[in-house]
Order: C-alpha cells, then sequence, then structure tokens
C-alpha cells in the first residue's frame, strides 16, 4: 500500500489534473506523470482505477468546500449581505470547481450509483448551504422572494463563474480587474435589484 505521504501526493495530482481538464481528459498514465512514478506502480495501489481515484478526490474536494462555506457563514455577522460576500470570498479563493462540466461531462462517465451519490454531495456541501442562509434573511425580514432554492443555486452558478476571467491579461492592459470585488458587485445587485427605482416626490 501506499504510505501517508505517497498517497497525499496521488490525490493532491488526480485532483488537480481531474479539476482543471475532467474525468474524460485524464488518463493514470498523467497523474504517474505528474508525481514521477511508473503507471503500473500507480494503478498497482488504485485497485479500482481512475473511477476510485475521482470519486475520492471529488468526496475530499466537496467535504472542504462543506466546511470552508459553513465556516465563512459562522463567521459573518448575521447580515444576508456579509454572510453572501464572505461565502464569494472563500469560493473564488479555492480553485474552481466547475460543477456544469462534473454534470454534463464527469458524472455521466462514471458508476451512475456513484454519480448520482456525488451529485447529493454537491448539493448538501455547496447549494443547500446557501439556500439555509437565504431562508434565515427571509425569516428575519431581510429579504423577500419564494423561489429560494433557485437563487442560492444560480448565485453559487455566477460566483464560480467569475473563475474564467481572465482577470491577468486585464490586468497587463491595465484594468485592474479583481474577482472577489466582481462577486461582490454581483451579490450587491442580487439584493439591490437593477431596475431604477425613481425618488419619490413630495
Amino acid at each position: 500500500m501506499l504510505n501517508s505521504d505517497a498517497r497525499q501526493r496521488v490525490l493532491d495530482a488526480a485532483e488537480k489534473l481531474f479539476m482543471e481538464r475532467g474525468y474524460r481528459a485524464v488518463t493514470l498514465k498523467d497523474i504517474a506523470a505528474q508525481i514521477g512514478i511508473r503507471h503500473a506502480s500507480l494503478y498497482h495501489h488504485v485497485p479500482g482505477g481512475k473511477q476510485e481515484l475521482f470519486i475520492e478526490v471529488t468526496e475530499r474536494n466537496l467535504a472542504r468546500h462543506r466546511e470552508g462555506i459553513a465556516a465563512a457563514i459562522a463567521n459573518s455577522p448575521q447580515d444576508v449581505r456579509a454572510q453572501l460576500k464572505a461565502v464569494a470570498d472563500w469560493l473564488i479563493a479555492q480553485p474552481p470547481m466547475d460543477l456544469i462540466r462534473m454534470v454534463n461531462s464527469d458524472m455521466p462517465a462514471i458508476d451512475p450509483r456513484q454519480a448520482w451519490r456525488l451529485s447529493q454531495m454537491a448539493s448538501d456541501a455547496m447549494i443547500e448551504p446557501l439556500h439555509a442562509l437565504l431562508k434565515q434573511a427571509q425569516a428575519r425580514g431581510e429579504i423577500a422572494h419564494d423561489d429560494l432554492g433557485v437563487i442560492a443555486g444560480g448565485l453559487l452558478g455566477m460566483i464560480e463563474s467569475i473563475h474564467a476571467v481572465p482577470t491577468e491579461a486585464l490586468h497587463q492592459r491595465g484594468i485592474p480587474l479583481d474577482r472577489h470585488d466582481m462577486a461582490h458587485t454581483l451579490i450587491d445587485a442580487l439584493l439591490d435589484g437593477l431596475m431604477r427605482r425613481d425618488e419619490p416626490t413630495t
């Protein structure tokens, strides 16, 4: 069996490649090359092959997201704007999950029972905490909307999509865009609305 340090290296390399390229585009040979071991040696220590590795690193990644999102909410004031911005800051600080690719490409490529289980884990780890946050804000009278599950999923997708913005290239052109600032702007727009409100007449 792999010792703990070697196993950690395998998991880290596999997670990085799967998150960057997706399940279909990564081979065990790619993972072995990433950490400088023989392909056959890696397969010997991962009896379930690529699928086993993908499931394990996805579970690990989702557990990290669940804990990080929960901590971001718990350590923020009991205010929907502050809590959403804290969650956004945590998500922006992590490597992107690319949930759309996972749903459309990764999950159909693995065992359907495992795909369903991982999909449920993703919802529990990333959407349900936002849904609960919004429901609590609704109960405090901060927001008023009935489709909070839709809002939670849309908000998560919106924040995750910010990872695709090429901020480094924009910085080179003198455009100082920051992903955290972008996420905060979108949250403000969501909470405040985009429609113009005319000043009341006196």
